[in-house]
């Protein structure tokens, strides 16, 4: 049978380990606090493609009439987010969607005829959107340095999918930011060879193009 002094030294324990219990505990919703207001939340901008452009500028390398033009194929419908952290921009994200099928040729060398002519050898031979419908862009990585307020040069890497081809790319972007709206300018090259991308030969090859193709874009998205 315990004595009194046994039942004491048992509620002293017992309080000695609910205080214990209390203060671990209050450590641990602290930390966990602190960890999650340390953690900046990030923002998402959807794209809007009225209000932007996104060209493909193919070099100079035709036949005929053609020939000493550069083409400017002008996407018409693109989409996509931007998702970054305000303040710092990293860590950050780009997906980026270009339907294929409305790429048009825009370049003031050529008559609205020769331009029907144009599209229709993008289209049929070059794109092939019935097959690849889209062009994807997705970043891997991104990188921001501040260039004055509200700005900063941004370096994208991530992979471009065309015409079922996926090969890594890097583009660099001149980022403007406002509370509610971003504005990101910048263009990159790649080689039409490693997306096999052909060089036309329907109507004689009216439309060729030199290796490089140069996609330049001024994207303009709004906050969520």
């Amino acid at each position: 049978m315990q004595t009194h002094e046994g039942h004491a030294r048992r509620r002293l324990r017992l309080t000695i380990t609910g205080i214990i219990f209390f203060l671990t505990t209050a450590a641990l919703a602290s930390t966990s606090s602190t960890t999650r207001s340390a953690t900046p939340a990030s923002a998402t901008y959807v794209i809007d493609n009225q209000k932007g452009k996104f060209i493909a500028h193919a070099f100079a390398g035709g036949l005929f009439w053609f020939k000493g033009h550069d083409h400017y194929l002008a996407a018409r419908d693109f989409s996509g987010e931007v998702e970054l952290t305000p303040g710092t921009v990293t860590p950050a994200s780009l997906h980026l969607v270009v339907k294929s099928s409305s790429l048009e040729e825009t370049g003031t060398d050529f008559t609205e005829e020769q331009k029907k002519i144009i599209n229709k050898e993008v289209h049929d031979i070059v794109l092939l959107p019935d097959k690849h419908p889209e062009i994807v862009f997705q970043s891997t990585s991104v990188t921001a340095q501040p260039a004055a307020a509200g700005q900063y040069d941004v370096k994208i890497v991530g992979n471009l999918t065309l015409l079922g081809v996926t090969k890594q790319e890097t583009i660099r972007v001149k980022l403007s930011l406002s509370d509610n709206d971003l504005q990101a300018v910048g263009q990159f090259s790649i080689d039409r060879d490693n997306f096999n991308v052909k060089a036309t030969s329907a109507f004689h090859g009216f439309v060729r193009v030199k290796g490089d193709v140069r996609f330049e874009f001024d994207i303009v998205a709004h906050r969520r």
